[in-house]
C-alpha cells in the first residue's frame, strides 16, 4: 500500500489511497501493449485460458468483428482454429469451458453512437449460451459515459487501458500507409490508430475484477460472487513480460449518482505527477482541454527551470463537430501554456506515417521523468476528470521499466530503433533535443500541432464545453429525473429492431 508512513530514509510514495488512488496493488508480472493488433492476439490467448470467469468492461464491443483480420479461412475461422470474429469466437469459448460465466457491460450510449451493433449484442444475448450474460450501463448523469476498458479472467489476469474491443481500434505499430487489413465491415479504409493497453496478474488483477463486479452490481442491482479455482497461472505465451513484483496504484473518476460522492482520483493523480516532475513530462492522449491539468503544466512552465513538456495528440478530431468543440478548446490551451512558456520548454506533436499521413492518438499515457507512469482510459479533457467512469493504472518505477516504455513509445512514433533513440539520448540528455535529432522532415515522425481556427460555431461549443462537461457541485443526478441515457438507448433499439422489420416487410412485398 502507500508509503506515506515510510521509516526515516525511504521515499515517499506518490500514491495515497482515497485521494489519488483507489488501491495499491501488486502485480506478479505486468507488461505494457502498445496498438491494437498486438492486443486482439493476446485477448484471444487469454479467453481461452480462462476456465470460471471473464469479466469485460467496455465503452463498446463489437460482437461482428475480426479480431485478426485478413487471416480467417473459408469457415471464419482465425490461425488458432476458432471463430475470428469475436461474437462467435466467445461462443466457442463458453462451449469449450463448461463452468465459465462472461459478463458483458457495455455503455448504453454506444447503442446511439453504433446503433447497427445492437442486434448482434442481442443476438448474441438471446440465442447464444446462457452462461453469457450482457448488460447496458445507463448508471450516470445525463450525457456522461462509461468509458473504463478492464477486461479480466478468472480473477488473476487483467487487462486495463485504453483500447476498445470495437471496430476501427486495430493497427500495428508499423502503421502502415493502405494497410489492407485495416479495414470495416463495409469495406471502407479505417485510419492509422495508435493506442495501448496493460496486461496484470496477481493482487492487482483481483482489484480489478472487484471493480468490476462493482460496476456491474451498479449497473444491474446483481451481485457477482468470486469464482472458486483461481489459482492457475494465466499469460499469453507470446507476450514479454516487461516487470514482475511492482506495485499498481489503480486511479478511477466516477462521477456523483444516486448519493455517491464525485471520484476523481485520475485528476489528482495527473496534479500530483506534475508537481513531481523535475526533467520531462511525457504525455499521449486524444484531448487537451483540461482546465486544471494545463494550468498546472502552466504553471510548470513558468518557472525559471522546470521540465520539458511533451504532449502528443491526434492532429484533428474524428468528425467536425467534435474538432469544432475540442479542438477550438485544445488551441486555447495552447495558447495558455505557450504564453507560460518562457524558456521553450513546451512542445505538442502529432505522429505521421511513412506516407505522412495523420495517425490518430487514442492512448491515455502520462510519464513523469523516469518514475511515475500512468496508463488507462482518462483523457486529459473534462469529461476524463469528472463525468465520466474512467480506470488508470500506475506505477512508480523502476526506472528502467519507465524510461523503457517511454523509448518503446518515441521510437514508433520517430520510425527509429529504440537502441537508436536511447543512443540519441545520452548524446543529447534532452528529450527535445533527441527529437529534434531523429525527426525526419518526411515520412514517418513527430508534426507541430497547427491549432484550429476558431469561429462562431467553435467557439460557442467551447464557451460551453457541450462536449466536454464535468461534474458541477450541486447538480442533480439521482436516478429518474428527466430523460436517461437508458431511455435514449431504449428508444434506439427500438428504432433499430422496427427498421429491420419493415425492410422484411418490404422485401416480402416484393417476393
Amino acid at each position: 500500500m502507500s508509503n506515506e508512513h515510510s521509516e526515516p530514509g525511504v521515499a515517499l510514495s506518490i500514491f495515497r489511497p482515497g485521494k489519488n488512488c483507489w488501491r495499491v496493488e501488486k502485480a506478479d508480472r505486468l507488461a505494457f501493449i502498445v496498438d491494437g493488433a498486438d492486443y486482439f492476439r493476446a485477448l484471444r490467448k487469454v479467453f481461452v485460458q480462462t476456465k470460471r470467469e471473464l469479466l469485460l468492461v467496455g465503452w463498446d464491443f463489437d460482437f461482428e468483428l475480426e479480431m485478426v483480420p485478413g487471416e480467417s479461412d473459408d469457415d471464419g475461422n482465425a490461425p488458432d482454429g476458432l471463430p475470428n470474429q469475436l461474437g462467435a469466437f466467445l461462443e466457442a469459448v463458453v462451449e469449450r469451458a463448461p463452468d465459465l460465466h462472461v459478463y458483458i457491460l457495455k455503455w448504453n450510449g454506444a447503442v446511439l453512437a453504433a446503433p447497427g451493433r445492437l442486434l448482434p449484442s442481442l443476438a448474441l444475448f438471446v440465442f447464444g449460451s446462457d452462461r453469457i450474460h450482457f448488460a447496458l450501463d445507463g448508471h450516470h448523469p445525463f450525457g456522461a459515459c462509461h468509458h473504463q476498458k478492464i477486461v479480466v479472467a478468472d480473477d488473476s489476469f487483467a487487462f486495463s487501458g485504453g483500447i476498445d474491443v470495437t471496430e476501427d481500434r486495430w493497427d500495428t505499430s508499423d502503421h502502415l500507409p493502405d494497410d489492407p487489413r485495416r479495414v470495416r465491415k463495409d469495406g471502407s479504409p479505417s485510419e492509422p490508430w495508435h493506442d495501448a493497453t496493460s496486461a496484470l496478474t496477481g493482487p492487482v488483477a483481483t482489484a480489478l475484477a472487484e471493480l468490476s463486479r462493482m460496476r456491474w452490481h451498479r449497473a444491474t442491482g446483481d451481485e457477482l460472487g468470486r469464482p472458486d479455482d483461481t489459482s492457475r497461472i494465466i499469460w499469453p505465451d507470446d507476450l514479454i513480460v516487461d516487470a514482475t513484483d511492482v506495485q499498481v496504484a489503480i486511479a478511477r473518476t466516477a462521477p456523483p449518482y444516486d448519493g455517491e460522492t464525485l471520484v476523481n482520483e485520475i485528476e489528482h493523480l495527473f496534479l500530483d505527477s506534475i508537481r513531481l516532475a523535475q526533467k520531462t513530462i511525457y504525455v499521449e492522449s486524444q484531448y487537451f482541454t483540461t482546465n486544471s491539468i494545463c494550468g498546472a503544466l502552466a504553471a510548470r512552465l513558468k518557472e525559471d527551470d522546470g521540465p520539458e513538456v511533451i504532449i502528443i495528440n491526434p492532429e484533428a478530431a474524428l468528425s467536425g463537430l467534435e474538432d469544432q468543440a475540442m479542438h477550438v478548446l485544445r488551441g486555447r490551451m495552447i495558447d495558455l501554456l505557450t504564453s507560460a512558456d518562457h524558456a521553450g520548454r513546451f512542445r505538442i506533436y502529432h505522429p505521421v506515417t511513412s506516407a505522412g499521413n495523420p495517425i490518430y492518438v487514442h492512448a491515455k499515457i502520462m510519464i513523469v521523468d523516469d518514475t511515475i507512469l500512468h496508463l488507462g482510459s482518462g483523457n486529459i479533457n473534462d469529461r476524463s476528470m469528472g463525468f465520466d467512469t474512467e480506470c488508470d493504472v500506475a506505477i512508480e518505477g523502476p526506472a528502467d521499466l519507465v524510461s523503457r516504455f517511454r523509448t518503446r513509445l518515441l521510437s514508433e512514433h520517430l520510425g527509429v530503433s529504440p537502441e537508436d533513440f536511447d543512443q540519441a539520448l545520452r548524446d543529447e540528455k534532452s528529450l527535445f533535443a533527441t527529437i529534434d535529432r531523429l525527426n525526419a522532415p518526411d515520412g514517418r515522425g513527430l508534426r507541430p500541432i497547427e491549432q484550429l481556427s476558431e469561429g462562431i460555431i467553435g467557439g460557442f461549443l467551447a464557451d460551453t464545453r457541450l462536449l466536454d462537461q464535468r461534474y458541477i457541485p450541486r447538480q442533480q443526478t439521482s436516478a429518474g429525473q428527466g430523460i436517461r441515457p437508458r431511455h435514449l438507448a431504449l428508444a434506439a433499439a427500438v428504432a433499430v429492431v422496427g427498421l429491420v422489420v419493415w425492410k422484411i416487410l418490404r422485401q416480402s412485398k416484393r417476393d
